[in-house]
């Protein structure tokens, strides 16, 4: 199956609530192969399913992700951004370009998906985040999240 960029667009539009202890529902806890996770699942607004993860090193801190998925109604998951740190390189395939040891935001683009690359293969530098926690406030200001003012605290970071 093949996400249009309209439709990519569009789940990423899609509104979504985030609960109201959605800070302690996202703190890391350690799991397998040093990294520590964490995982939120929630409905948007139109009925689609989401799940923002979050992932980090227990070695090296600037070794994460944040990411969201679409959990489509067959099963598996669509990763639509991942905000990544800067431990590693990486490089966008079709462009040939080279992305050197920064930090950078994965889009799921249709044309990585009809070429055979993974979804979110195409990546751009960026400066907008500098840990996991930044990362995660673009996450939630990039695609459609809001929070109850009245219920929620602000993010801490």
């Amino acid at each position: 199956m093949v996400l249009t960029d309209n439709r990519i667009a569009e789940l990423l539009a899609e509104g979504k609530q985030l609960p109201p202890d959605f800070l302690e529902r996202m703190q890391l806890k350690a799991a397998k192969r040093g990294h520590k996770e964490a995982t939120l699942s929630l409905k948007g607004d139109e009925g689609s399913l989401f799940e923002i993860r979050l992932r980090q090193s227990e070695i090296d801190p600037l070794d994460f992700s944040a990411i969201l998925a679409c959990l489509p109604p067959g099963g598996g998951r669509f990763l639509l951004r991942r905000y990544n740190g800067n431990s590693h390189e990486h490089t966008n395939k079709i462009e040939r370009q080279r992305i050197a040891p920064d930090f950078h935001v994965h889009e799921a683009t249709e044309r990585y998906q009809q070429l055979g690359f993974s979804a979110e293969g195409y990546a751009t530098v960026t400066d907008r985040f500098d840990n996991i926690h930044s990362a995660l406030q673009c996450l939630i200001d990039d695609c459609g999240f809001r929070r109850v003012e009245s219920d929620t605290p602000s993010l801490p970071f």
